[in-house]
């Protein structure tokens, strides 16, 4: 191994502490693997960056508490994803039940967390991969690179639709 060469997985150095609870959400690249750190209520969180449904960039999600846990809201389809755990939760009824209330449920982990450490004011986070395949793994490889590049131009052309349609819409 060379001398700067870190192994695979790290912990790969990603900002100094002020920086980032100031900047409150960073973006940066690991191993080809886009990672989004939060800081939230004075804890650093680190998960994929693309949400396991659909790609959705999470970087702009609401942080919600729900059920006790602190989770990021899909901007794009609204998936509930915890931050510590990456499980995604929904609110259900249990049919089986007389008076149903609706309560939420884990679909289990579907999105990849990884682990954050601070040293002296300098974060950093170590990559996980002992969990097996998730979900959010599909999004950081090359057909999910694809897949999120088609619905991003997808969605550009219906904006470009929309305004055109306003356009058209104020000359009359």
């Amino acid at each position: 191994m060379e001398e700067n060469e870190q192994p695979t997985g790290g912990p790969y150095f990603v900002g100094k502490k002020d920086e980032l609870i100031e900047a409150k959400r960073s973006f940066r690249t690991l191993e080809d693997r886009d990672i989004l750190i939060i800081h939230h209520q004075g804890v650093f969180y680190a998960l994929d960056s693309y949400c396991y449904h659909a790609g959705g960039l999470l970087q702009n999600g609401d942080i919600e508490e729900l059920n006790g846990r602190l989770c990021i809201i899909c901007p794009k389809h609204k998936y509930k994803i915890t931050l510590a755990e990456g499980e995604s939760l929904y609110k259900a009824n249990d049919p089986r039940d007389p008076q149903p209330v609706p309560r939420w449920y884990s679909k289990g982990m579907k999105q990849r967390t990884h682990t954050v450490t601070e040293i002296n004011g300098e974060v950093f986070v170590k990559l996980s991969k002992s969990q097996g395949w998730l979900e959010s793994d599909f999004f950081q490889g090359e057909k999910g690179k694809l897949e999120r590049a088609k619905a991003e131009a997808a969605e550009q052309k219906e904006k470009e639709k929309k305004k055109e349609k306003k356009k058209l819409e104020n000359t009359k």
